[in-house]
């Protein structure tokens, strides 16, 4: 594990260095967020969502799922649950620009982080859509496009069986419940 000075931001070498533990880590503006491997309800969720985008991606973008860094700085290494970027933005490595749509799914461990400091990092990247997913109960989707002054807006939500039909980054329809369908008794 790195050692880091006190009061020195971590890097992105330094994450670069650490263990793979199984532990998701980012970091935002230098600040290191560890998080524990997501859950099945969780892991569910996010890729049927990946599955349901890539069907309807056009062929100028391209749907990853975690773990892909987007790693717009030194100090900034995020890996979204599902992203879209543009095809031409892409190395092998990471995405270096901001995504045009990050999609989070909510956990016990990351429902706030989700929230709060990602949003806040993703709407000063410039991250045209941020969606907010929670893969509790019947399933819930939450939808925020950036307005003109680069600030998130509600564009939309739905929660169970209640279909969710977005424009950007490119039309598809979203139902809640759908993309937890692994976890119906049979």
């Amino acid at each position: 594990m790195t050692e880091l000075v006190a009061g020195e931001a971590y890097t992105v070498d330094d994450l670069d260095a650490m263990p793979d533990d199984g532990c998701r880590r980012e970091l935002i503006d230098g600040m290191l967020h560890v998080s524990p491997a997501p859950g099945w309800a969780h892991q569910e969720m996010a890729l049927s969502l990946y599955v349901l985008l890539r069907a309807a991606c056009p062929p100028d973008l391209r749907v990853l799922a975690a773990p892909f860094g987007v790693r717009t700085s030194r100090h900034d290494d995020v890996e979204p649950d599902v992203l879209v970027a543009r095809y031409a933005d892409l190395t092998l490595a990471n995405l270096p620009v901001a995504p045009v749509l990050a999609a989070e799914v909510a956990s016990r461990s990351t429902r706030l982080y989700d929230r709060n400091t990602k949003r806040a990092h993703y709407e000063r990247l410039g991250v045209p859509s941020y969606w907010l997913l929670d893969p509790t109960g019947p399933g819930r989707i939450e939808v925020l496009e950036l307005d003109d002054d680069g600030t998130y807006r509600p564009a939309g939500e739905a929660a169970g069986e209640e279909p969710l039909a977005v424009r950007r980054p490119f039309p598809v329809t979203v139902v809640p419940a759908d993309l937890l369908v692994g976890l119906q008794p049979r």
